[in-house]
C-alpha cells in the first residue's frame, strides 16, 4: 500500500531510535541534495548523552546519513548506531559515518 507523500518538515521533532530500541535523539533539521531531490541526512539534537559520551560535547548535534533509516512512522528507526560507533569505521563512500 502506498502512503501519501509527507512534507519533509514533518520529520522535524520526531524521535529517532536504533533498531534495538535505543533512543538516539530528536530530528532538528534535514540535509538535502537539491540536485538529486533527495534527503541525505538527519540533523539530530536532544541526543542520548550516554550513547554519545566522549564523542559529542555540550550542545553539539550530529548528522546521520539518511541511508541508515530503516523506517519512518511516529518515530524514525535507524540501523544500530551503537555498532557503528564502536567500530569507528567509515562508510563505502569514505565519509565519516557520523558528522559532529
Amino acid at each position: 500500500m502506498n502512503a501519501a507523500p509527507e512534507e519533509i518538515t514533518s520529520l522535524v521533532g520526531r524521535e529517532v531510535y536504533s533498531n534495538n530500541g535505543v533512543f538516539v535523539g530528536e530530528i532538528e533539521d534535514v540535509r538535502l541534495d537539491l540536485d538529486a531531490q533527495a534527503v541525505t541526512g538527519l540533523a539530530l539534537a536532544e541526543l542520548n548523552h550516554e550513547l554519545f559520551a566522549g564523542r559529542v560535547g555540550g550542545n553539539t548535534g550530529v548528522i546521520l546519513p539518511y541511508r541508515w533509516v530503516r523506517a519512518v512512522g511516529d518515530v524514525v528507526l535507524i540501523n544500530d548506531i551503537i555498532e557503528r560507533l564502536d567500530t569507528g569505521s567509515d562508510d563505502a563512500e569514505g565519509e565519516a559515518e557520523i558528522e559532529v
